[in-house]
Order: structure tokens, then C-alpha cells, then sequence
């Protein structure tokens, strides 16, 4: 398939697409859906106001026209919609798609992952927040220990999909866990991002003293671990990579506080109901699913993707200051994934 590869204002081409597909989960994670602000009288969206699989693939494909090679589908929890391995093959077998993707917390994958994997899906990153059972519970917010998310990590790998873990590191909460989830990702070859604490949505009561950077984590590493730098394997890579010097294992950084990647991001979002966001800090979505139900025509949905990406200018993290912070429109990281 030929493709149109489209630029925005800062030369940034459009390369990978995060496909939220739910905007509920069922854990109550502190730094994404607190208990508090999400209980059980919250309104989630109803079903008519998510994206069918149809349309998500028909999106999907004009998305890849443009230039898009990576496709991570996420959630709120991605595994709660209803007979997800359906899309998962409708969207694997979109020509000229590279690579597909799916993050988890991983409690649904023991009955789902050979089926995802049977229908194209590549590799799931699995949220894992601490080894401890009790600091876990308290983290997700149901009390769940880590037993149900180590099940779903070996049936994906049973499966055959690669398996990454998610660790986010907030001061004060899970900090003493930094050095036990690494050995545990060297001894059994999984590769783990520390993600930094990130300011999304309204209703985590982010700050920035709760923050533990990537170069906190590397110096607590460094006394445990050799390593050396890895370099990006394609542009606009997020992840800052090492190896461990004795293990081929690598271990990587999501730096979006501390060290931004603005300059090279190349990823557009779309939520659970249909609204394309340029970043992930942009509380400014621009809706595609009443267009496209309005009877817009795919030259025309092409056509909006197009001065969508034309248009942006993001680069919050770059711009970043307490005042910006307070100030700005936000967006719930369950809308739009991580």
C-alpha cells in the first residue's frame, strides 16, 4: 500500500496511533482512575458513544495511508470490551501496519491471550506497579495482590506475545519497589519501563514533588547493576533503553517530566469515543465519530486526519511549568490510554 506520509507544523511525521477502545477499568489506580473520583455512581460513557470495531478499523486504515506503522490499543482496561480479539484481526490485517500492541493490567490475559495472539496481536505491556501484594492492592485501588497479574504475564508469554512491564513511580508510595521489580524483570527476561509520575487529567492530585526521575531511578539502579545505553531502534522512540551488562535484558525510561521527547513524538491518540487528540497532555480533542456517522466519505475523514496532524503544534512537556499545569485543559488518561 502506498502511503502519504504527513507532517505537522514542527516536522514531525505521524507514525504511531493509540487506540483507546473502553474508558472503564476494573482497578481504581491512584495515578489514573482514583477510587474517590471514579466510584460506583460514576458515568461512564454509554455504548452508542463508543466506536464500533468498524469504525475504529475503518479509521485504523486511513490512519495507516497517512503514515501510521504502530497501533497500541488501550483503555481505561482494553481486555473489558466485549470480544476484543474480533478487532484485533480486523486491525492486523490492515495492509502496510507494522506493528500492533495492546497495554493491560494484565488480570484478564490468562483466559484472552492465546486468542489476541491467534489473531494478530504482537505484544501486550503489562501494568505492574509493585511486587508487593498489599502495596499493590493499595496502588489499584481493589485490593487485588499481584498474583492475578503474574498469571496473566505468563500465559502472554505461553502465548507467544512479547511482554514488557509498566512500573509508574510515585514518591513516597512505591519508590522502595524500584530495585525489587528490576531483579525480578532480569531474572525472567522481561523487559520493564519505569514511567515517571505524569501530570494527566484533573484527577490525580499530581505534583511535582511526587515525581521520581529518571535520573533518581538510573543512580538507584547503578548500585545495583551495570549498565550501558541502548540506542533507539526507529525515530521517535519514547523509551530511554539500557542493557544489563551480564544479561541481554533491557531496562527503559519513560521521561515525559524530566527529560522531554516533544521533538520527535509522533504518536495521535484516539478516545473510546472517537475524538483524535495530538497529545497526550491536550485536553483539546477534535471529534471524528459524529463526522464519520454523519456520512463523511473516506476522502473526507482522510482529509480531517490530514489538517488535524497539519495543525498541531504540541509540546507541553517541553512548556511545562506550574502555572501551565493549572492552568490548561485536561484530558482523563482513561479516555485516552497512556
Amino acid at each position: 500500500m502506498e502511503k502519504t506520509i504527513i507532517k505537522d507544523k514542527l516536522n514531525r511525521p505521524l507514525r504511531d496511533l493509540r487506540i483507546s477502545v473502553i474508558d472503564r477499568c476494573n482497578f481504581r489506580c491512584q495515578y489514573c482512575m482514583p477510587a474517590d473520583q471514579f466510584g460506583p455512581d460514576f458515568e461512564f460513557l454509554p455504548r452508542s458513544a463508543l466506536l464500533t470495531y468498524e469504525e475504529i478499523e475503518r479509521v485504523a486504515k486511513l490512519f495507516v495511508q497517512l503514515g501510521v506503522e504502530k497501533i497500541r490499543l488501550t483503555g481505561g482496561e482494553p481486555l473489558l470490551r466485549r470480544d476484543l480479539p474480533t478487532l484485533v484481526e480486523k486491525l492486523s490485517n490492515i495492509d502496510g501496519l507494522a506493528d500492533l500492541a495492546l497495554t493491560t493490567n494484565g488480570v484478564l490475559l490468562p483466559k484472552l491471550a492465546q486468542s489476541l495472539k491467534d489473531a494478530g496481536l504482537k505484544r501486550v505491556n503489562v501494568s505492574l506497579d509493585s511486587l508487593d501484594d498489599g502495596l499493590f492492592g493499595k496502588i489499584n485501588g481493589r485490593g487485588v495482590g499481584t498474583g492475578p497479574v503474574l498469571e496473566g504475564i505468563e500465559a502472554a508469554k505461553q502465548a507467544g506475545l512479547g511482554v514488557k512491564l509498566n512500573m509508574v513511580v510515585k514518591r513516597g508510595l512505591n519508590d522502595s519497589e524500584i530495585i525489587p521489580m528490576a531483579e525480578f524483570c532480569k531474572n525472567n527476561g522481561l523487559e520493564l519501563r519505569y514511567i515517571e509520575y505524569m501530570d494527566v487529567g484533573s484527577t490525580n492530585g499530581w505534583k511535582m514533588d511526587d515525581v521520581v526521575t529518571k535520573k533518581q531511578i538510573y543512580h538507584l539502579l547503578k548500585d545495583h547493576f551495570e549498565l550501558e545505553p541502548v540506542d533507539p531502534a526507529y525515530y521517535g522512540e519514547v523509551a530511554k533503553l539500557y542493557r544489563y551488562k551480564d544479561k541481554d535484558v533491557n531496562v527503559g525510561f519513560i521521561t515525559s517530566v524530566s527529560e522531554s521527547f516533544c521533538s520527535s513524538c509522533t504518536r495521535a491518540r484516539l478516545s473510546a469515543n472517537g475524538q483524535i487528540f495530538t497529545c497526550l497532555f491536550n485536553g483539546n480533542g477534535h471529534d471524528i465519530r459524529n463526522f464519520m456517522r454523519n456520512g463523511a466519505t473516506d476522502e473526507q475523514l482522510a482529509e480531517r486526519i490530514t489538517a488535524i496532524w497539519n495543525g498541531r503544534n504540541d509540546r507541553y512537556s517541553d512548556e511545562r511549568t506550574a502555572e501551565t499545569n493549572k492552568n490548561r485543559k485536561k484530558i482523563e488518561m482513561s479516555y485516552i490510554g497512556g
